[in-house]
């Protein structure tokens, strides 16, 4: 008999294959062996290496897979090496249209290290301009990568609208997921082929490990990102694989909490006269909210501003917060903010950044868990500071 359909926050909790090694243990064990016992020279067991397949790892991808609706996926050491694996699905000397925008991590191995090892050629173009985006293709397109929301900015892409487009030219679409989760967006629903995550992020939820991940839409793709996963090994451990897994628990209670708290601080912060401007498309002032409204299920867990003053004003700021920490990352279930100039865009140029529209003045606030009324008492004195 079929599986009845479930709710997400019900699939959080059970998707995938997670009971196959023990079937008595509540929680998938972690799987240490980097060999497995063969019986004879004609037994051919589920798994021999930890590179090529490990038991804790299979639990922790077939569920993430569950949850976007993918047929299998590929966890693999970080996020940006996620983003590596896709771009080993592309011959030499390929050509690849990319969301003007994009993550500064993103951009470095596109144009620092492929560029000169195999060739690749990008061009930036506004995806949600068709016509630009068929314009900007070429005979050796073979990639169109999606990032939505940006990161810090937050615009976002009509995925749908634009995998129209590419699959009627036969170019492969992969969106980089990680600022939605699966619980904020299921690309592969509105015609992505793959789909990357930094588990780092909002899957594991806790900022105890480094991991990304990678699902496929179908059997074809997932086959070669398995053949290139075993080939490269750049896997995620199975220690990390199990904090994964166990983030990916309270994923929906998380992100509902997370979001709904982001929403709160966005609005006190589109009213404060400290604040230039407020980025948050789940805000009706945000000339995308009602694509936001189409294709996420809320606005998202992370608010970016920029705010009035300069570089001692923001450092004013920084240091009056009780509660949010500075740091480089998001996603966790303490509440973050992140200068984007000097931490996650610092590699880029002052010009690259311009060109972005990130400015000095630019702040990114991952939304945690915290009681919002607090976050936004902790935003207040910090702002009231950053004034003098």
């Amino acid at each position: 008999m079929a599986d009845k359909p479930r709710s997400f926050a019900t699939r959080t909790i059970h998707a995938g294959e997670q009971s196959r090694v023990a079937d008595n243990a509540i929680f998938p064990p972690i799987v240490t062996a980097s060999s497995f016992i063969k019986r004879s020279l004609d037994d051919t067991p589920e798994y021999s290496y930890s590179r090529v397949g490990n038991p804790t790892r299979h639990a922790y991808e077939s569920c993430v897979a569950a949850l976007e609706e993918g047929v299998g996926a590929v966890a693999c050491a970080s996020g940006v090496n996620a983003t590596a694996t896709v771009l080993e699905l592309l011959p030499k000397d390929a050509h690849v249209v990319v969301m003007n925008g994009v993550y500064g991590g993103t951009f470095r191995i596109l144009e620092d290290f492929r560029g000169h090892t195999s060739g690749l050629t990008t061009s930036y173009v506004d995806l949600n301009d068709l016509d630009a985006v068929a314009a900007a293709l070429q005979p050796n397109t073979q990639l169109i990568w999606i990032e939505s929301p940006t990161n810090p900015l937050l615009r976002l892409v009509d995925i749908k609208a634009l995998c129209e487009l590419a699959k009627a030219r036969g170019i492969l679409t992969c969106i980089d997921n990680t600022f939605c989760s699966p619980w904020n967006q299921r690309p592969i629903s509105l015609g992505v082929d793959l789909v990357m995550h930094s588990a780092s992020k909002y899957i594991g939820g806790h900022s105890d490990l480094t991991g990304g991940i990678v699902v496929a839409a179908n059997e074809t793709l997932l086959a070669r990102l398995r053949r290139i996963s075993m080939s490269i090994g750049a896997v995620q451990g199975p220690f990390d694989c199990y904090l994964a897994l166990r983030g990916l628990k309270t994923l929906d209670v998380r992100m509902e909490r997370q979001c709904a708290n982001a929403l709160q601080v966005a609005r006190f912060l589109e009213n404060h006269a400290q604040i230039e401007q407020v980025f948050y498309p789940g805000l009706p002032s945000h000339p995308q909210h009602a694509l936001c409204q189409r294709q996420m299920r809320s606005g998202g867990a992370v608010v970016a501003m920029r705010v009035k003053g300069d570089h001692a004003a923001l450092n004013r700021l920084v240091e009056a917060l009780q509660l949010f920490v500075l740091a480089d990352s998001l996603g966790g279930v303490e509440s973050m903010i992140n200068h984007s100039w000097s931490m996650s865009h610092c590699s880029l140029s002052a010009e690259q950044k311009h060109g972005m529209g990130i400015s000095e003045n630019l702040l990114r606030l991952s939304v945690g868990v915290e009681d919002y009324r607090d976050l936004i008492d902790d935003l207040d004195t910090a702002l009231a500071a950053a004034a003098g």
